[in-house]
């Protein structure tokens, strides 16, 4: 039987008030200071970009960070980051949450914590038309773009054999990097590329190749030193999958009346890594 002092005793149960306090404390915070400062990357149409004529950011990611600042009774500040910088930007406490295209893997779920997925995204490989191109690993031993720091980047080098991929800092970059000849494919969301693919039709066309190189659950990312937030994050995205608020979300920013045309085959649930 292990015995253990009256002060000892104390100090432990302070230290688990103390932690206990801890954990509170951002939502005690971030009500405190009114606002909930969500990361987000601001030029990725859909998801979070400029509205032409207030260039204020907006999009689906956007809309999920202000259920749930409105969950909290507090504005909305949103705060470009850049993919690379992401869990850097969470970790060091400049922003509360991260709603930024931000695909699970063990890596990542190793230094934050991961709401439940609130979009499935599938990262395709698309070409220039002309150059023939069928499949995937078609492109073994070619140049395939993507974004620096993204999954898409380690999903063409685990599914193309002996390629050589090229990073950019944007999907813009990346795409313009197809179009000007420095890379052969390009490795991106189905998402993006099929309204690229639109746009450049008449001009410059482009083929999207199947399969899919992976599909990817995205999730809220939050620190893992706060269990509250992360349970208040996903009380809200359960309470919006119910009430079917996310589904309108979905069908407002790429459902089948937008220039994407998409039908939602998920539903928000814990992501099973």
């Amino acid at each position: 039987m292990h015995k253990f002092s009256i002060p000892s005793l104390a100090l432990a149960g302070m230290a688990a008030l103390s932690a206990g306090l801890a954990h509170a404390d951002q939502l005690a915070d971030i009500k405190q200071r009114g606002t909930l400062v969500c990361g987000t990357l601001g030029i990725a149409e859909p998801f979070s970009f400029p509205n032409p004529q207030t260039r204020e950011i907006q999009g689906y990611d956007v809309d999920f960070c202000a259920a749930l600042a409105k969950s909290l009774g507090v504005k909305l500040e949103v705060k470009m980051v850049a993919v690379p910088a992401r869990i850097p930007e969470l970790q060091q406490g400049r922003v509360d949450v991260l709603a930024a295209n931000l695909g699970w893997t063990p890596e990542r779920a190793q230094e934050i914590a991961f709401s439940d997925g609130y979009y499935v995204s599938l990262t395709k490989v698309a070409t220039r038309r002309a150059d023939g191109y069928k499949k995937p690993t078609d492109l073994s031993g070619k140049r395939v773009a993507a974004t620096k720091g993204s999954t898409s980047e380690a999903g063409a080098r685990k599914a193309i054999p002996n390629v050589t991929t090229v990073t950019y800092q944007d999907p813009p970059a990346v795409f313009l990097a197809l179009q000007q000849g420095k890379a052969d494919g390009i490795a991106v969301s189905e998402l993006v590329l099929v309204k690229w693919q639109k746009e450049v039709q008449a001009t410059a066309p482009i083929d999207i190749l199947e399969p899919e190189l992976f599909s990817e659950p995205w999730g809220i990312g939050v620190r893992k030193s706060e269990p509250a937030m992360l349970k208040q994050v996903n009380d809200v995205l359960e309470s919006m999958e119910k009430s079917g608020e996310a589904a309108r979300i979905f069908d407002k920013w790429l459902g089948t009346g937008t220039t994407y045309g998409m039908r939602r085959g998920f539903k928000i649930e814990p992501i099973k890594g």
